[in-house]
């Protein structure tokens, strides 16, 4: 796939992102020219870091801010998907967030075609689901008062993944309104009721199989 990064300035900041550790870019030295107009362009400036980090996926993260709003992806690097019991150092993250996610593995491939996947295609494809732990960072000291196509093409802030151990795949399972439990030491540290803006999350796999 060729990418079309339209200025100088968004190639410098694709080469920036791929290099800088957490937390370290500037978001007010950047030139205006650098920060994309567009979803599209975005896009095409997280392929090119993806590119750039070598292109290993691990997975994939997918969210709205409201049901039925419009959806926003970015791949995870495979490096950071970890399994239960993995240990990360809070000093590489300076920025820091940590969010309760629920991941799903597909079943099967889904080949680019010209037409779209059907929602049919797609849930019956659903094989397995694990409680997740998504340590939310960003390369850039400012966030999160950052422009959000800025954070797009900084893969929606991802910093790293904890997948629990896979459960079968259950229709059932109150995808709206799930038991979550967060502690630390023993002691219960979840400072709100759990939410997802989207309701629920199964509704924005068939577009995410489509835009990837």
């Amino acid at each position: 796939m060729t990418l079309h990064l339209s200025t100088p300035e968004h190639r410098m900041l694709v080469e920036q992102l791929a290099t800088a550790a957490n937390g370290t870019l500037d978001v007010t030295a950047l030139a205006p020219e650098a920060i994309p107009q567009s979803k599209e362009m975005a896009y095409a400036m997280q392929g090119a870091l993806l590119h750039a980090h070598g292109a290993v996926v691990g997975g994939w993260k997918v969210g709205a801010r409201s049901l039925g709003g419009p959806a926003s992806a970015a791949p995870l690097l495979a490096r950071g998907v970890c399994e239960s019991g993995h240990q990360l150092d809070a000093i590489d993250f300076p920025v820091l967030g940590v969010e309760l996610e629920i991941a799903f593995r597909l079943g099967r491939p889904f080949s680019p075609r010209r037409e779209g996947y059907a929602e049919a295609e797609v849930m019956e494809a659903i094989r397995s689901m694990a409680a997740t732990i998504e340590i939310v960072t960003s390369r850039y000291c400012s966030w999160p008062d950052v422009d959000k196509l800025l954070q797009l093409v900084d893969f929606q802030n991802h910093g790293a993944l904890i997948v629990g151990e896979d459960a079968p795949y259950s229709v059932d399972f109150p995808y709206l309104d799930p038991s979550i439990s967060l502690t630390l030491d023993g002691v219960d540290i979840l400072k709100s009721l759990p939410a997802n803006p989207a309701g629920d999350p199964r509704l924005l796999l068939t577009w995410l199989v489509n835009h990837v």
